[in-house]
Parts: structure tokens; sequence; C-alpha cells
């Protein structure tokens, strides 16, 4: 007989280099079981990222079914899953045909950077060629990131879009809502919604009304009946559907009740509840996040202001500010695969082992160009400081080490604008297994760098805001009855002097290697 343990709550954890289904304990969020598939990115031509929507939906389908089969062996009873959460790699575009249930163009990742002309297009329509012009309504700045910017490329470029446009058919969607759609039911009754998390990323999202802007939409001359309704992080948005492509279909009428983008979700799983708490989540990019309470905070050093999550229909909405960086594990997957100085992530944070130094050898991986706190289009990647004594060693060292001046850099923005200096730094995502990064992380930061031991936080976040959603009440959010989590620290270990004489340097680079393109060679696609 399956073994009972109490309520389960599943999540859906989709980011940019891979999907995963996880199920959690909702008494003692520990992770029961789970399945990963890495998904293949596109690059069609020099600064285009794109993904297949299908291969995304097919690889949920893939991981949902084979977790379900490790439950089974396990002995665990998959009938006690009450809720499924979704989480997801924001900005990342998608539009489709609600008649036939199929994309009408591969999704646009988000840090593609096809969209710089149109950047540069839409700023000709504000006065002074303001990038900020929208902040204090959307929180962020006009930038190819946004996925605003990344509807209006497709309307523009992809004639059956127009098409489907003009004969309400399409339907337009960040991941969340591609997956929510597709699996309440799709063509046949999907339930095409977002929440605010991920509203809030498009640019086309007010996060004090919480409503979609008309102006915003004129503006970007966007159809407002193309966009999904927006709800809460924590309620019921429908029920899972059987699906023909299913063994199973183990989890069907199984209610769908979380949604958070990746980092909002971090957020939560990381228990950063109060105002003030920061996460930062070391995946494909490096985001970092600080609560900032039920008041909107708008930085004046580079940082976007965003929804940190609205857990259920008449709660207040929570903000956070929020540094992003668009290349942080992808550095180490681009010494992987387009250097192959490594066969595999592991081998990279071997060999910076064997050096323990760049012998003054500086990395800027501005492969997207920079984000925050320059959100500067026109960088690209450089590598400077190399003498005839560098070697691999060093330039994998170098590598992990721009991950850590990154993060400095939006440390120093945040603790401008909060005025309340981190005394530490909460850490997750999957480069935090590699323990000479979170050593240098303290080292650059010059404060500990706390991980928890569980790294899943962000499909924990996913699950919490499902398990808690009316209705489902099965996880309790009230902060005496949070787990604590036990953690492992990492303490600075060299003097401050040295660190700085290193960011210094660092920052030198950066401004190396800024002006490098101009938006018109993209637009040709040169």
């Amino acid at each position: 007989m399956a073994a009972s343990l109490g309520p389960l709550v599943g999540a859906i954890d989709q980011g940019t280099s891979s999907t995963r289904f996880l199920v959690f304990n909702a008494e003692t969020a520990e992770l029961l079981s789970h399945h990963q598939v890495e998904i293949k990115q596109e690059f069609p031509r020099e600064g285009w990222v794109e993904q297949d929507p299908m291969e995304i939906l097919n690889s949920v389908y893939e991981c949902v079914e084979k977790t379900c089969e490790k439950m089974k062996e396990l002995n665990i009873n998959i009938a006690n899953i009450k809720a499924i959460g979704v989480t997801n790699q924001r900005e990342t575009t998608v539009v489709w045909d609600k008649t036939t249930g199929e994309p009408l163009y591969n999704a646009i990742v988000w840090l593609d950077l096809r969209t710089q002309s149109t950047v540069e297009h839409l700023l000709e329509k504000v006065p002074g060629r303001n990038k900020s012009f929208s902040k204090f309504k959307t929180g962020l700045p006009l930038s190819t990131y946004f996925s605003a910017v990344k509807l209006r490329w497709l309307l523009d470029n992809v004639e059956e879009i127009k098409k489907a446009v003009e004969d309400q058919r399409a339907m337009f969607g960040t991941i969340d809502s591609w997956l929510i759609w597709s699996l309440t039911g799709g063509k046949d009754g999907g339930i095409h919604c977002t929440d605010v998390t991920n509203a809030s990323r498009t640019m086309l999202f007010n996060i004090h009304s919480l409503e979609w802007d008309p102006e915003l939409c004129k503006f970007f001359d966007i159809p407002m009946e193309i966009l999904p309704t927006v709800r809460s992080s924590s309620e019921i948005y429908g029920v899972m559907k059987i699906c023909p492509s299913w063994e199973s279909g183990a989890l069907t009428g199984v209610p769908i009740s979380g949604c958070l983008g990746d980092q909002s979700a971090a957020l939560v799983g990381q228990m950063c509840f109060q105002d003030g708490q920061a996460k930062n989540t070391y995946g494909t990019g490096c985001f970092l996040l600080c609560n900032t309470g039920q008041k909107s905070v708008f930085s004046e050093h580079g940082l976007l202001t965003t929804i940190a999550y609205k857990m259920g229909r008449n709660k207040p909405p929570f903000y956070a500010l929020e540094g992003s960086v668009a290349i942080a594990g992808a550095v180490v997957r681009w010494l992987r695969d387009n250097l192959g100085i490594a066969k595999s992530s592991q081998e990279v944070e071997e060999l910076a082992a064997e050096v323990g130094t760049s012998y003054g050898c500086y990395f800027v991986p501005a492969f997207s160009g920079l984000y925050a706190p320059y959100w500067e289009p026109s960088a690209r990647g450089i590598i400077c400081g190399l003498t005839q004594f560098t070697n691999k060693n060093h330039i994998a060292f170098a590598a992990l080490e721009a991950v850590c001046f990154q993060t400095r850099e939006i440390l120093d923005a945040m603790n401008k604008d909060c005025g309340i200096p981190l005394n530490q730094l909460q850490v997750d995502g999957g480069m935090t297994n590699n323990k000479i990064l979170m050593q240098l992380q303290a080292d650059i930061l010059c404060i500990p760098v706390v991980k928890p031991s569980m790294p899943e936080t962000t499909a924990l976040g996913a699950a919490m805001a499902a398990g808690a959603a009316e209705g489902v009440e099965v996880w309790s959010l009230n902060p005496g009855d949070l787990t604590t989590v036990t953690c492992e620290r990492f303490e600075p270990q060299i003097n401050p002097e040295e660190s700085e004489y290193r960011y210094a340097r660092w920052k030198k680079a950066v401004m190396k290697s800024m002006g490098w393109e101009k938006s018109e060679t993209h637009s040709n696609g040169k």
C-alpha cells in the first residue's frame, strides 16, 4: 500500500535551460521527488535566442509523468497531491492560436537582443528619448529585456501573428500563461491568465492599479484583447485536464493554484517576507531581489521595481527592488559549449580551483549587453588583462569572479537605494552548488553568504503559493508555522583592501566593454 505523508504539493519549474517537476510535503517542506529535462535554446542569428513552446510544454508533461512514476516506486500515493504551482522564466514571450492551440512562432527568450532596433524606434516617440519614461507606472526602463518590446517585434515581423490578431485568434502570454492555458484544457476551455509578478515584467502593466495600462498598450500599439487576465499569485486558476500524450493523466483534476515568476518564487521560497530581506538566485542569469514591503521603492541606481508577490485575491501586493544580470550560469555553459575548455560545469569549477586566482585576467560576460545597473545594450563581452602566462584555468576563475563582481555591483546599488546595507546575502539556484563561487562571493561582498541546504527554493516558493491558496489551504504561510531552514554559511576570508582592488579593476574592464555595438547593425540581421 502507498505510504500516506499528509498533503503534498507539486511545482512546475520552467527555467531557461531546463524544466522540472518537484513534489513537496506541505507540512515539512521536504522535497520528496523530482524529474528534470534540459531545454534546447536556438540561436537563429547573432543575438537571437528562441525556444520551441511545444518542446517546453512537452517537457512539462514528461517531468510530471516521470516524477509520478518515481513516487510510485517510492511507495508514495500521488493522490495526495492537492495542488500544483507554476514558476517560470520571466519576460519570455509566446503568441499562440486559440483555435488550434498551436504556437504561431517560437518563444522569444528574455535575453534575446533582436529588439534593439525596436527599442530605438520606440524611443523616438518619447520626449528626450528618456528610457525611464514609464518607470513610475511599470518600475522598468525601456529595454530589449521586457515582453512588450518582444511582442511588438512579433507583430511587426511575423505575418501569421499579424493575421491571427486580425482574425481575433491570437493569444499572448509569458511562459506561465502558455503552460496554464495548455494544462487547463488549451483550445477546449483553457484558462488564459497570468499573475501579478509575471505581468509586472511586460512593461504593459501598472504596478499600482494592478491592471493592464491602456496608455502603454497604445504606446506599444498592442491590442488589449490578446492579453491574459491578471490574477494574484495564490488562487485556484483552473484544474489539470487529461492530455492525449499522457500515459496516466495522473494529476487530472488537481487544481493549479500558484503562479510566480521564478525570481519572486525564490524570494518566497527563501521566506523573505520581511521588509529588507533579500536573496540572490544564480541561474542562467543572476537576480537579486529585496523585499520592500507594501510600498514600491523607485531606484536611483539602475534597479527595477517589481511586484514580489500577492498571496491571494484579497491580499495586498508586496513589492521588491531587483537587480538583474543577464549572464551568470550562462558563462559557464559558454565555456563548456562554445570554447570547449571543459566538458561539464563541474570541470569549470575544478579548473578554477587549481589556480585559485585569475592572475589579473578579467572577464566581462556582456553577451546580451549589460543589464543592471547600466542598462547598456551596446556592451559586448570582453576578456582582458591577458599575458603569456594566462591559461584556461585563469579564464575559468575570471568567469566565476565575473558572476560575483556583477552581484557586488547590484548589491552596492541596492544598499544606496534602501539606505540599510545588507549584513548577509541569502543565495539559491543551480550555481550555488559551486563552493568556490560561494566563497568568492563572500570575499568580494565582504559579508557572509548563506545557502539553504535544500537548494530548490524557486520550486518551493511556487509550491507554497499553490498550497496556501484559498480552497486548497494545505500550507500555512504564518511566520510561526514556517519551517526553519538549515543553511551553510560562507564567511569572507580575504582582507577588504584586496577585495576593493580587484573590484576596481573589474569596473575598469566593464567600461571597456561598452559601446561596441550600434543598434543599426542589428536591425538588418548583420
